[in-house]
């Protein structure tokens, strides 16, 4: 229990990383938020999309950017904190008082890990909220027939038809382009003056070649004699939906929150199909606390030798390696598995694995 305690030198590790930490994580996310805007300031102008359009849409989705730069932060932030103990020579005093380093790697871990409780939740809360948002202004701005609410899904005028979609898998063909499937479908067919002649509910409807086809399709009629009902195993549909446009409306499945994921990897399943890029981007929300706690621990051994005496740019710079290093390890990984059949949740476990093995060498040498 004594060695659980936390004491004054867990502070004073743990202040140092942290103002690091914030101060890297704001400037990453700041530079990030900047660079999207000035891609939004090209939109200005079409269908209503004004430089406030592009402020708002850069605005709800800040939570993703910090959501997704919270790893590379807590990285580099951990470096540029335990660097600088190093450089003034604390951390060598911490040494000679016979801190180990596992317990200074250990301060420095539970602050990225009492940060990382709250990123996780707004991971899964306010992120994917603010990228629905912004996702809903981008299908307006490519076509004013087009919206989408997060409660009730997607709505889409054609004609003299109103379109309404409840949900909406992308699905992955053989020849490796994107075909978009819209669930629970209502089509709600007007008469000039506004009155509703027809309504159509299909349980799905799929873009093939060069045609909508609806699948399960109940019909009704109104006329002066009433209502007449029909049902039809599969209808071909006559729409000038766009499938591109559809198809970039769509969350991308890193954005969804995982019970999102769940939800579309059993419908998925549920039917015969493979989740793909569903499973992965499950499996990486919820690995995602790993990472990051893995990625720091594994960047402590440069804060107690190369860095030593190293200046403020020799610490970024490794950490920029150190990023682009696991970045490039977590995608060969998963693309490893995808290949060769390995399941997603081994395929994202992989890269921590490795790291946490050389992480453990290097304190069992050095404690």
């Amino acid at each position: 229990m004594e060695a659980l305690r936390i004491k004054r030198v867990d502070w004073l590790v743990g202040l140092s990383v942290l103002g690091s930490m914030l101060a890297v994580w704001l400037a990453l996310t700041a530079f990030d938020a900047v660079f999207q805007f000035l891609q939004q300031l090209r939109h200005v102008g079409k269908n209503g999309f004004t430089v406030g359009s592009a402020a708002v849409y850069v605005l709800v989705t800040v939570p993703r950017r910090l959501y997704e730069m919270f790893p590379n932060a807590s990285l580099i932030g951990g470096l540029l904190g335990l660097g600088g103990l190093a450089s003034s020579g604390e951390l060598t005093a911490l040494r000679a008082a016979g801190l180990s380093r596992m317990r200074i790697a250990a301060s420095a871990a539970g602050v990225v890990a009492a940060l990382l409780v709250a990123v996780v939740v707004m991971g899964e809360t306010v992120g994917p909220w603010g990228d629905q948002q912004a996702q809903a202004m981008q299908l307006r701005l490519r076509s004013g027939d087009l919206g989408m609410t997060s409660g009730s899904g997607l709505w889409a005028r054609d004609g003299d038809r109103i379109i309404n979609a409840k949900g909406s898998v992308l699905h992955r063909t053989p020849e490796g382009g994107n075909e978009v499937q819209l669930d629970d479908v209502r089509v709600f067919t007007l008469t000039p003056d506004g009155q509703l002649s027809r309504f159509d509910w299909a349980k799905t409807a799929e873009h093939e070649g060069r045609q909508w086809v609806l699948n399960g399709v109940r019909s009704t009629t109104l006329d002066a004699t009433g209502t007449h009902s029909t049902q039809s195993a599969r209808v071909l549909w006559d729409s000038r939906l766009n499938p591109r446009i559809l198809e970039q409306s769509l969350i991308q499945p890193q954005y969804l929150p995982m019970r999102d994921l769940r939800r579309s990897m059993r419908y998925l399943e549920g039917n015969g199909e493979n989740p793909g890029p569903y499973a992965t981007a499950f499996w990486a929300r919820a690995l995602y606390p790993l990472d990051v706690l893995v990625l720091v621990l594994c960047a402590m051994p440069f804060a107690f030798g190369t860095l030593r005496s190293g200046g403020l740019g020799k610490r970024i710079f490794i950490g920029m390696l150190l990023a682009i290093g696991w970045y490039f390890l977590q995608k060969a990984m998963v693309s490893f598995g995808t290949v060769y059949g390995v399941p997603p949740a081994l395929a994202n476990l992989l890269p921590a694995l490795l790291l946490v093995g050389l992480a453990w060498l290097y304190f069992r040498k050095r404690v």
